[in-house]
């Protein structure tokens, strides 16, 4: 191999191996041969970058996005990989990476082929994109292949095991009679009218183990029956091994995988007797009540079919969190919070409950008595200030350009079409002659004021309610509720991103009262993300 002279670079060395099916040694072989060979060309490795049972399809790797952003800091000189699909597997991300390293003068390498150029992007990264197709499509042939002989080419469900002596990704399974048993009772106490959260609630209070030995959650019985998910949707404990209900797509935005239901046609549906748990009857009982439920719960009291859009409907939803088990607390019932732990499996002992309105007005009105400190209002107008200087400097900055770029043509006007020179004059004088005086009211600590106390009068219905409340849950990362030590009621501690401004006023002027008690047993707790003083209060059921 010739011997490159350089100067001594700064090197770094990106490594990656694609399933956790791969050797964890894979990381530290590629590694050793990059090394060896930035040596070889009198490099300085300074630092290297790994994704391990990662696949190179998607860019949302953390190594990889770590190197892409040290590139543009200007850390080091030289990438080496061992390959360019390590990169990855898709043209684009290897393409955008090779971009970057341009932009910023960088290099990359790999021992066997040495410097990457843009031919080499574009064919190999070319072909490792076809590779990734292929492969995806041989394992789709290999599963189907397992599911037209009656093995499950997936992982093992409960109420099976795997049969002994079976090859990995063999696919034969046997009953388990202990989890089967459970199965059936799951089925029947369903079919009786019982809920998936009441069903898991029982199973957890008999001590009953769950899949992978968890306890049980009512969305582990419920499942999807759109995808098959769930215990009460498995068709194979009816006898029917059915594969290729969805399949799996990655976004390229998010780098997530994301389900797709499949047509009818590109399903294999395989009879498989000696899996069956359950009867027909019990099945058909099953599904014919998931079938009366949906429709009870996608109709509204005129029968009109409800909006299956998600959208929070309250300002508080998904930000509430029990302080015990440290899960959601979610609406149950009218207008009522309660822990989704002690709900849904029993799991949870804070059985405490609030409205809707109790605990929302505890965090509006914790949060209007903080905006209105004096120092908050003088940081506002503070901020308005410096919004104001920096738009006119920009404005005289702007207008300086032009009047340059003016000059300019003034001085070129033999060779520069004049109706350029009219275009840059429009613009001018489309600034004017100076920058607007912005002008503050004089009133405005008030106004602030009185934009702040009427917070709740805005969150009525329509559009304008709607941006109200998802401004203030901007404000608020989350609400821990906790049952007071003292007594009945709850705690509520408020965190947010803005709380951490408070708090720096709090700090500025530790002699400032805190805001008094809202009514009589309720208090409000603020806590900023880094580093917030604690506003504590009850909040009574």
């Amino acid at each position: 191999m010739t011997v490159l002279h350089h100067p001594r670079l700064r090197a770094v060395i990106y490594a990656r191996y694609s399933t956790d099916k791969q050797r964890q040694e894979s990381i530290a072989d590629q590694i050793e041969l990059c090394r060896r060979y930035a040596v070889q060309q009198g490099w300085e490795v300074v630092d290297t970058y790994t994704d391990a049972a990662i696949s190179g399809a998607s860019r949302h790797r953390l190594g990889f996005l770590k190197l892409v952003d040290d590139a543009g800091r200007r850390r080091f000189d030289v990438v080496v990989s061992e390959a360019v699909d390590r990169l990855g597997r898709r043209l684009a991300d290897t393409s955008d990476l090779y971009d970057h390293l341009s932009f910023y003068n960088l290099k990359l390498y790999t021992p066997h082929v040495g410097e990457i150029t843009t031919i080499h992007v574009a064919i190999m990264g070319m072909m490792a994109q076809v590779q990734l197709k292929e492969i995806g499509q041989k394992t789709r042939r290999s599963h189907l292949g397992l599911a037209k002989e009656g093995r499950i080419p997936g992982g093992k469900a409960y109420g099976y095991d795997v049969v002994d002596g079976d090859k990995a990704g063999g696919g034969y399974r046997r009953i388990n009679a202990d989890e089967a048993a459970v199965v059936r009772r799951i089925f029947t106490l369903y079919a009786d009218g019982m809920s998936p959260r009441a069903i898991a609630r029982l199973l957890n209070d008999e001590n009953v183990a769950g899949p992978r030995g968890r306890r049980w959650v009512d969305t582990t019985i419920r499942g999807q029956v759109a995808r098959g998910t769930g215990i009460l949707n498995n068709a194979n404990y009816a006898g029917v091994l059915e594969w290729g209900r969805c399949e799996f797509v990655k976004d390229p935005g998010t780098g997530k995988r994301v389900a797709r239901i499949n047509p009818q046609a590109k399903r294999e549906i395989v009879e498989v007797p000696e899996l069956r748990i359950i009867d027909d009857v019990l099945w058909n009982r099953v599904k014919a009540r998931q079938e009366a439920v949906a429709t009870e719960i996608g109709r509204d009291e005129q029968g009109n079919a409800l909006n299956r859009v998600h959208r929070r409907r309250f300002l508080l939803s998904g930000v509430l969190v029990c302080g015990v088990c440290g899960g959601c607390y979610t609406i149950m019932g009218k207008d009522r919070y309660g822990c989704a732990g002690h709900r849904n499996s029993g799991t949870c002992p804070n059985d405490r409950t609030i409205t809707r309105q109790a605990i929302e007005g505890r965090v509006l009105t914790g949060l209007k008595e903080r905006l209105l400190g004096a120092d908050v209002v003088a940081a506002f107008i503070e901020e308005m200030v410096v919004a104001q200087r920096r738009d006119q400097a920009e404005a005289r900055n702007q207008r300086g350009d032009q009047e340059r770029a003016l000059a300019g043509i003034d001085r070129k006007i033999a060779s520069i079409l004049e109706a350029e020179r009219a275009t840059l004059a429009a613009e001018i004088g489309a600034l004017g002659t100076e920058a607007p005086e912005m002008l503050l009211p004089a009133n405005l600590p008030e106004l602030y004021r009185r934009k702040i106390a009427a917070l709740e009068s805005v969150l009525g219905d329509g559009d304008e309610g709607m941006a109200a409340m998802e401004m203030i849950r901007s404000m608020v990362d989350r609400v821990v509720l906790s049952p007071c030590p003292s007594g009945a009621g709850l705690e509520a501690q408020l965190h947010g991103d803005l709380l951490a401004i408070l708090e720096a006023c709090t700090e500025a002027d530790p002699k400032r009262r805190q805001p008094a008690s809202l009514e009589a047993g309720c208090q409000l707790s603020l806590v900023a993300g880094a580093g917030f003083g604690l506003y504590r209060t009850r909040v009574p059921r």
